[in-house]
């Protein structure tokens, strides 16, 4: 006899929902091997608690450029002492988590729902340091205003549903050499280090300095000099350094280490749970007019927190606006190509779905239009871009095949709204560590540069070291990729001017690259409806059978499964010893 849970995914697995899905034993002529109801809900809660940390994180990077307060201090450009200013920085700090969450939620779903992919969205780290870091700048001091600067991402949405409808956003990502491409998650690795390590948005080990470009911290914040230097016999006395870092670093990198699903999530509730207690070294709410205000709202524990400062906070007035708009825009356009586009391209590989031949993967026009229209109404909310997350990976790895492990990972995010109270009350320190260990992650991608050819080594090196050192990730790219062009194109022209007699002494392991990408730069839908193929949207083996039996889908079936083995460069992704 046949287990609750096998009759509940073949029952699924024959209704519109299970078709609609791919679900095995469906019957769809493309049914996804392995692809089971209940699977495809625990993935989602899998990818859930491996991104949950974005609410919080996220909210308070953003926070750091002061959204639409306004600092009034001519004394002090970031108002750092004013307490109406860090007030209203409360507000905007719980605007961001609903906003957060409520962003995260839609677009997940939709992902899951039209796309059909298990790959959720939310912003995207890297995205949101650089908005508010280089673009903002902290507290506003940067060179473009909070207000135009989310104007900018809302008109980057709309050029990239564009670019999506023809293809080009696709075919632009692809043509980019590869070193560059695993250069940049590393370099973005490197600069969430740093951020991680400082006191605004992590566990203060670090500061800025006068003598040096950076000094080592851990004081406590009355203890800082004028210039934000630590004395020396104040150093790494911080207790909350402290907490942040064994209690939501060693202990999250120990769960991580026994593949402990949301060993991230674990850590910085545990941070967070130790400093919500009033009266302790350690706690998130002193006896403040501001710790007061956050601890009131603390105690509502569960409430919906509507967006107050930063709904369509979008100003049209470019007037006086300088360059840096332009170039704001043009950097968000291209960074959030490679970040959205790389993680896509690797989450669908790691899902088995790439077509080896084009390089695409099923539904990718859709998946871009959802992210595309997400990065515009996310910017309605105040947030910065919104791209794939590498942490879909987890739900991956938990067997995820199919869009029904987005929804549920949109379903969690839309019940997180309700909760704002516990996700704006974790502190700096909390979360600290968690982008340290996620830079760690994103820096692995270093081992599979190609360090063979200095034409592809060097550029890859620099750009991964411009970043986090002019804390910059636009510097990092355009250093890269005008690095890599100088370079080759040298090498070519020495090798042509002298007949071949020229040439590097490794040149037989340079990576092959052209912009000639197989399979057209037009998408596929694209091309059939050029053909006068009515229903365009889809391909032509994209029919459901009649019916959902499995002995239909024994023969009608197109294996997907997750793509455990190396790829055409040697990558073995994460979750391989799982599958053996």
């Amino acid at each position: 006899m046949a287990s609750w849970p096998t009759k509940i995914n073949d029952a699924v697995a024959g209704t519109m929902v299970g078709r609609r899905f791919r679900l095995q034993g469906s019957g769809h002529a493309k049914s996804r091997e392995g692809a089971r109801f209940l699977t495809e809900l625990r993935a989602g809660l899998a990818t859930f608690f491996a991104m949950a940390y974005i609410i919080s994180v996220n909210a308070t990077i953003l926070t750091d450029s002061g959204g639409t307060c306004v600092c009034t201090d001519p004394t002090d450009p970031t108002c750092m002492e004013d307490v109406a200013y860090n007030l209203c920085l409360g507000v905007i700090r719980r605007d961001f988590i609903t906003g957060t969450a409520a962003i995260a939620a839609l677009t997940s779903f939709c992902m899951g729902l039209l796309a059909n992919m298990p790959i959720a969205l939310a912003p995207g780290m890297g995205l949101n340091a650089y908005f508010t870091y280089t673009v903002v700048g902290f507290h506003g001091t940067g060179p473009v205003t909070y207000r135009l600067a989310i104007t900018a991402i809302f008109i980057e949405g709309f050029v990239f549903v564009g670019l999506s409808l023809l293809g080009l956003r696709q075919w632009l990502a692809r043509v980019i050499p590869a070193s560059i491409k695993l250069a940049s998650g590393v370099g973005i690795g490197l600069y969430l280090t740093i951020i991680g390590m400082t006191y605004s948005a992590g566990i203060g080990v670090i500061t800025g300095a006068t003598s040096t470009p950076l000094e080592l911290a851990g004081c406590l914040e009355s203890e800082k000099m004028e210039d934000g230097v630590c004395p020396g016999s104040a150093k790494m006395r911080s207790p909350t350094m402290w907490i942040g870092i064994f209690c939501g670093g060693f202990l999250t990198a120990i769960l991580l280490a026994y593949r402990v699903k949301g060993a991230i999530i674990a850590g910085i509730l545990l941070v967070s749970v130790i400093s919500w207690p009033r009266g302790t070294d350690v706690t998130y709410f002193p006896y403040t007019p501001i710790g007061n205000d956050n601890f009131d709202f603390f105690k509502k524990v569960v409430t919906f927190h509507g967006i107050q400062e930063t709904l369509v906070a979008q100003t049209w007035d470019v007037s006086g606006v300088t360059g840096q708009f332009g170039l704001a825009l043009i950097t968000f356009l291209y960074v959030d190509i490679l970040d959205c586009t790389g993680t896509l391209y690797s989450m669908a590989r790691f899902a088995g779905a790439i077509n080896e031949e084009t390089q695409d993967f099923e539904g990718s026009a859709v998946a871009y239009l959802v992210d595309a229209c997400g990065i515009s109404i996310g910017a309605l909310f105040g947030l910065s871009p919104v791209t794939a997350f590498i942490e879909s990976g987890a739900g991956i790895s938990e067997g995820g095949k199919t869009g029904l492990t987005a929804m549920t990972t949109g379903i969690c995010f839309f019940i997180s709204i309700f909760f704002a109270p516990i996700f704006a009350s974790i502190p700096p320190w909390a979360t600290g560590c968690t982008l340290i260990i996620v830079g760690a992650m994103m820096a692995k991608a270093a081992k599979d540069i190609n360090w063979k050819y200095w034409g592809d080594a060097l550029p890859a090196f620099i750009t991964f070291a411009v970043m986090p050192f002019t804390y910059s990730i636009a510097y990092g790219l355009i250093a890269g990729i005008i690095s890599y062009i100088i370079l080759n194109t040298t090498i070519w022209l020495v090798e042509i001017a002298s007949g071949g007699k020229i040439a590097p002494t490794d040149k037989e392991f340079k990576e092959p690259w052209t912009y000639k990408i197989k399979g057209g730069i037009l998408p596929p839908w694209l091309v059939r409806a050029a053909k006068g193929k009515r229903d365009f949207w889809h391909d032509d083996t994209d029919t459901p059978t009649a019916t959902p039996s499995s002995e239909a889908a024994s023969t009608t079936t197109t294996t997907i499964i997750p793509n455990y083995g190396k790829d055409s460069k040697g990558i073995e992704p994460v979750g391989k010893e799982a599958s053996e």
